[in-house]
């Protein structure tokens, strides 16, 4: 999938890269307590990321690959 921004009450939360559907839903469901932080009755969607915010996710990206880290194990980046 394309980078996905996590919106909380339509405004952006994070930006993440999930494998599929499957896991982007398992993603929401487990981080909700974290992306939520304090608004439990916040209403989460999601949507492409848009360019800053994937310029941004591809940032975190560059600097997690020049410690060595593979592409396949970074997932996000809060905003």
């Amino acid at each position: 999938m394309l980078p996905t921004t996590i919106l909380i009450d339509e405004s952006p939360r994070c930006v993440v890269r999930p494998t599929d559907l499957k896991d982007l839903t398992r993603f929401m469901r487990n981080g909700r307590a974290y992306l939520l932080s304090g608004n439990p009755q916040g209403r989460m969607t999601h949507r492409n990321a848009n360019e800053c915010e994937a310029a941004k996710w591809g940032d975190a990206l560059a600097l997690h690959k020049t410690w060595g880290g593979a592409e396949e194990e970074f997932f996000g980046v809060p905003l």
